[in-house]
């Protein structure tokens, strides 16, 4: 793709904005064209900035649950906060609260640890995020909306290993509570639980992940990386 289609697709998609449609940017070549930018320096100064405004402009026209980057985040912390004191009383409690509250204090880490490791990895790296939203019905649970312009200005393999970074906390909080859950004498069941929720996970990842999610986006990039 040359520098005048590049032009000619980003023209398009900022006319149908400026018109207040909302552009399909898979079909009209937006991602093509953001994949062409990401293989030269040159035009990553060129056209990070247009790219990452159609991107924005049109992910806020079409997503409607979202609030700004720095109250998700904040939610994302408290969730994080609930879940640590959750399972910090569990050890207080007899069988089968104990066990009920540290599945509760599990499901909490797990669903706000995932973004807020995107989130740290990413801002050390230099990438900033804009939103946090759900996406429904498409994407039923929580994300965090990249800044394209400063993704784009990222070397693709910083950018690989934001996105891995989510996948692998994912994998990682299910078997330190489970540690945590056979200190306190956790019952078995609870146990098993843990370690079931820690190899689905896994195996989700392996089957899925790898052609849709986090590890895609990871082999995208370093894909780039080793160019």
């Amino acid at each position: 793709m040359d520098d005048g289609e590049i032009d000619r697709i980003l023209s398009r998609c900022e006319h149908q904005l400026g018109s207040g449609r909302v552009p399909d940017l898979r079909a009209e070549g937006f991602w093509r064209a953001v994949a062409a930018i990401k293989r030269r320096a040159d035009l990553v100064g060129r056209y990070a900035d247009r790219a990452a405004d159609i991107d924005l402009a049109a992910f806020r026209a079409r997503v409607a649950i979202r609030m700004s980057a720095a109250g998700g985040i904040a939610l994302l912390v408290l969730g994080t906060l609930f879940g640590l004191v959750v399972l910090w009383l569990a050890a207080a409690f007899q069988h089968p609260t104990r066990e009920l509250l540290v599945l509760i204090g599990m499901g909490a880490m797990l669903v706000c640890t995932h973004d807020l490791a995107h989130f740290v990895v990413g801002s050390i790296s230099g990438i900033r995020f804009t939103d946090w939203f759900i996406d429904l019905p498409r994407v039923p649970y929580p994300g965090l909306k990249i800044d394209y312009g400063s993704y784009l200005r990222v070397p693709p393999a910083t950018r690989a290993w934001m996105h891995a970074s989510g996948a692998i906390v994912s994998k990682v909080v299910p078997f330190l509570v489970l540690l945590y859950a056979v200190s306190i004498a956790c019952d078995a069941w609870a146990v098993i639980v843990l370690a079931a929720i820690g190899i689905v996970s896994i195996v989700t990842d392996v089957l899925f992940s790898v052609k849709a999610s986090d590890w895609k986006r990871y082999a995208r990039e370093m894909r780039l990386a080793r160019r």
